[in-house]
């Protein structure tokens, strides 16, 4: 969960999550969407990939990238535990049951 949350520190690399929502994209593609040289970019990637936030797949010599939404929804039921415990509900109160 720790590599999650510092993986979305950056904002390099959450705007390359939010181009992924759109689907896979080659890492050329990405690359040329930031003004960084290509070892940073890689950095940024790999930083995504050990937090397993995306996950690749090799087509020929190009690598495409992919979002993992599994632990995007990990990092957001966790937010929304701490979110529920610091307004005291429980996870099966809803707003009807009041």
């Amino acid at each position: 969960m720790n590599a999650l949350f510092k993986a979305l520190s950056h904002p390099v690399r959450r705007q390359i999550i939010a181009m992924l929502r759109e689907g896979p994209l080659a890492s050329g593609d990405i690359a040329a969407a930031f003004d960084m040289s290509w070892p940073t970019v890689t950095g940024h990637l790999n930083a995504l990939k050990e937090a397993h936030l995306v996950s690749t797949e090799k087509h020929g010599q190009s690598v495409r990238y992919r979002l993992e939404i599994s632990a995007v929804e990990e990092g957001l039921a966790f937010l929304l535990a701490l979110s529920d415990t610091a307004t005291g509900k429980k996870n099966d109160e809803t707003p009807d049951n009041h």
